[in-house]
Formats: structure tokens, C-alpha cells, sequence
């Protein structure tokens, strides 16, 4: 993997990973809510669980999904069904929490589990797989754009979860509170939208739909 393709693929993870989406809706909302610390272990989840999916993808699990289109679209319709739920959590929470209260935010392994039914986690994925990964190196590879991946997502991770610890001196009344998340709820849903118009556009899961959540990046794909 030549230097340039290396530096090109940061800044495709960084483009990914920080643009608005389901993960980071969510961090900010956490942020918000329950605060940097409690949101930790949902922001190394979201970090670990990407950078699993990718060496999952670029493993071969993505020739299963191209041979079985019907578990994409499994996978796809359930994602959505569960985000539309967790918009409606997050729009109907009434309270910043102090710890103290039933309220939870998501755990490490609920957070690895998310990126399996969120449909920008799947073009993310696939798109690092199939515009960086060298033929016949997947072995070599494919390992080093996972944790290249999970290293460069963390501090993006970090920076909306810290943008919505920064807001809760703010979200102390109940009617902003309420609001805000309102608003986060709706991004969460809205997100959602591009994915799934560009279903039927296009063959599900390319590198063609990052354009719909992250910068366009030009990159010359390897040639082996």
C-alpha cells in the first residue's frame, strides 16, 4: 500500500466518520444526555464495531451479502425499523441524566452491535474495502485499514459526543431539553433517507453511496 493511497484512505475515514449519520446523531444526543464519561464506552464501540466490519467485509462476508441480496435487504429494513425506534427514544426523553436515574446510554458491545444495522456503516465499509484494498492482498491489507479505521473514527467519535457534553448547561429546562431532542431524533431519522432513497439507484452497498453522507473524495483506485 503506497503512501499516497494510505493518506488518501485517513482522509476517507475522517470524510466517513465525522460527517453527520446514525453513530453520530446518536454520540451527540449521548453527550447531551449522559455526558462524556458515561458516553465512553458507546463511542469505543462505535470505533471497534466499524473497524470490525470492515476486516469482516474485506474477510469475505461481503461476497456473502453480493450472493444473497435478500439478507441485505433483511438487514437494511430491520436497521431502519430499529433506528426509528431509538429516534423515538431519544425524542420522547424528558430529563438530562446525573447517573442516578433508570436511564442508560448504549454500552460497548450494543454499540458494536448498531453498525450491523446501520446502512451507512455498510457503504462505509464496503467503500474501504473495495476502493483500497489491493487484490490478492486482503490478508495483509485488509487488517491494516481496520484499525486504521477505528484509530481515525475514535477522535471523531470523541468530538460529537464532546459537542453534546459541551450543550448540557444549556439542556437544564425541561422545554429546551425536549427540543433538543426532538431535533436529534429527526436528524436521526433523516439520515436514514439518503440510504434508502439510493436503494433502487444503484446496486446496494457500493463505494457510490458514501457520496450521499461524505465529501466526494477523488482517489485513483488500486490496480494491484
Amino acid at each position: 500500500m503506497t503512501s499516497e493511497l494510505l493518506l488518501a484512505y485517513v482522509l476517507f475515514c475522517f470524510a466517513t466518520a465525522g460527517t453527520p449519520g446514525p453513530n453520530n446523531m446518536m454520540l451527540l444526543a449521548s453527550g447531551a444526555n449522559f455526558g462524556f464519561r458515561r458516553t465512553v464506552l458507546h463511542m469505543a464501540g462505535v470505533s471497534c464495531g466499524m473497524g470490525f466490519m470492515v476486516l469482516c467485509m474485506g474477510l469475505g462476508l461481503g461476497g456473502v451479502f453480493k450472493a444473497f441480496p435478500v439478507l441485505h435487504e433483511i438487514l437494511r429494513w430491520a436497521g431502519a425499523a430499529y433506528m426509528l425506534w431509538l429516534a423515538w427514544k431519544i425524542g420522547t426523553a424528558t430529563k438530562v441524566s446525573d447517573g442516578r436515574v433508570g436511564a442508560k446510554p448504549m454500552t460497548f458491545f450494543q454499540a458494536v452491535a448498531f453498525q450491523w444495522v446501520n446502512p451507512k456503516a455498510w457503504a462505509m465499509a464496503l467503500g474501504a474495502v473495495t476502493t483500497y484494498a489491493p487484490e490478492g492482498g486482503a490478508w495483509t491489507v485488509i487488517p491494516l485499514l481496520a484499525a486504521i479505521f477505528t484509530v481515525v473514527g475514535a477522535p471523531c467519535n470523541a468530538a460529537w459526543a464532546g459537542f453534546g457534553q459541551g450543550m448540557r448547561p444549556f439542556l437544564d429546562r425541561p422545554a429546551v431539553l425536549r427540543t433538543f431532542n426532538v431535533v436529534m431524533a429527526v436528524l436521526l431519522v433523516i439520515s436514514l433517507y439518503p440510504m434508502m432513497i439510493e436503494h433502487g439507484k444503484a446496486p446496494p452497498l457500493t463505494a457510490r453511496a458514501l457520496a450521499v453522507d461524505a465529501p466526494a473524495i477523488v482517489v485513483t483506485p488500486w490496480r494491484g
